[in-house]
């Protein structure tokens, strides 16, 4: 799954471990995410939206599939 997740925590100038102690993850979880190593359980998902005062859609992009 893409993420914009670095560049959101760029532009509020946060660390990975900042941003994993306000969504109360681990810096690892941050990293993996960012990375594309980790999707996030939805509950995470909305939780990271919320910091960033943004929808999942904004931060969160699916990766393309066939749903036929």
């Amino acid at each position: 799954m893409k993420n914009q997740l670095k560049v959101l925590r760029a532009q509020h100038n946060w660390s990975q471990a900042q941003l994993a102690s306000q969504a109360g993850v681990s810096r690892q979880t941050i990293n993996a995410i960012e990375t594309g190593k980790y999707d996030p359980s939805l509950p995470l998902a909305f939780k990271l939206a919320k910091i960033f005062n943004s929808s999942i859609e904004a931060v969160f992009e699916p990766d393309d599939f066939d749903l036929d």
